[in-house]
């Protein structure tokens, strides 16, 4: 009675349950952006809001599009079957694309009332992104872009030890104790990125955003101090990621980078262009804030302080923002009411924006 001789499920190419469910999803019936919402949603077990953030959009939105994605398979009739090898490079864009969400989701969770973050998402986008390079040929695009978004992924978990402090509050890149960072994670994470950028320079691979990306971290990864940073290089990835992914939230991080190899006020004007399309988002806020206390305004910065907090969700990013608030708002105190304007307070940026699914 114990024994079970009925015969084995059919895996097909993809063995991991997990993954051979989000290779399913990502059909490609449906737009990317349609396929990756929908495979987060019913796979990735993120909300509507998460999914909605990430995206840059509104619930409501978010909530309409998942429900036209799945009429549209309906409509189609997609039968809901295991993949086989053939369908894998075609569904490897939107199985990646869902990977790095998910492991976004866990670096800088956004539900409101989660914790800041979440390692088991974090760790399971690790283990399914190594599983997906495994399942594509050495010199293939497929594997190329995979290679690029684990060493993304390692080059940022390195940091996670370090990245909350004992009181809840996220602790800024520049104030991390480098020395407790995870070792193994960027050797590894180098060596990936290196890897990539070697078959580059040969011609046998191009760059692409997740490559780029890796690149940004790879900086800050190899920099033993804060200041050793070579911002220059980033503003430069940044723009190159702009050029083949132009996206808000990229030219947002561009503008922190040139905070700091060129100046608050060019980095400000970057940063107010972006108004009409940032509004709505924490980070667009609390990276204006921090450039208007470099550049004086403190009042202004105050504003843009309240803007952020009311936006933001994570508690640890809260906890972060209101800490800023309170010191300026100390400091100004502390000035006569007749006094000029504090000077420039030259501090890095609290708080670095995503793009969606960027952890930096």
């Amino acid at each position: 009675m114990l024994a079970d001789d009925s015969p084995a499920e059919e895996v097909g190419a993809v063995e991991d349950d997990r993954l051979r469910l989000i290779f399913a999803c990502c059909h490609p019936v449906l737009a990317i952006d349609a396929q990756v919402a929908l495979t987060l949603r019913s796979v990735g077990g993120l909300t509507v809001a998460e999914i909605a953030r990430a995206f840059l959009v509104q619930e409501t939105t978010m909530a309409q599009r998942l429900t036209r994605a799945k009429a549209r398979i309906r409509a189609a009739g997609v039968p809901f079957r295991v993949p086989g090898p053939e369908d894998l490079p075609e569904r490897a864009v939107g199985v990646l694309a869902v990977l790095y969400l998910i492991f976004n989701e866990g670096y800088l969770a956004s539900g409101a009332g989660a914790d800041p973050l979440r390692p088991d998402l974090s760790a399971e986008a690790i283990r399914l992104t190594r599983l997906v390079r495994d399942l594509f040929p050495a010199e293939t695009a497929e594997r190329a872009e995979t290679t690029g978004l684990l060493a993304l992924m390692l080059l940022t978990e390195s940091r996670a030890a370090v990245r909350l402090s004992g009181d809840g509050q996220l602790v800024p890149l520049d104030e991390q104790d480098r020395d407790a960072w995870d070792r193994a994670l960027i050797d590894e994470g180098l060596a990936l990125v290196d890897e990539r950028f070697t078959a580059v320079e040969r011609g046998t691979a191009r760059f692409d955003r997740y490559l780029l990306l890796a690149a940004v971290n790879a900086v800050h990864a190899s920099a033993p101090h804060a200041d050793d940073t070579d911002w220059d290089r980033i503003v430069a990835l940044y723009g190159a990621l702009e050029r083949i992914a132009a996206n808000p939230l990229v030219t947002l991080n561009r503008a922190i980078a040139v905070s700091e190899a060129d100046s608050p006020e060019a980095a400000l004007a970057i940063v107010d262009s972006l108004a009409g399309a940032l509004e709505g988002h924490d980070a667009f806020h609390a990276t204006r804030a921090e450039l208007l206390r470099r550049t004086g305004r403190a009042a202004e910065a105050l504003d843009a302080y309240d803007r952020a907090i009311a936006l933001a969700e994570n508690t640890g990013e809260v906890t972060l923002l209101a800490r800023r608030r309170a010191e300026l708002a100390a400091s100004v105190s502390a000035s006569a009411s007749d006094a000029p304007a504090p000077p420039a307070m030259q501090t890095r940026p609290a708080t670095t924006p995503r793009t969606p699914g960027e952890p930096t």
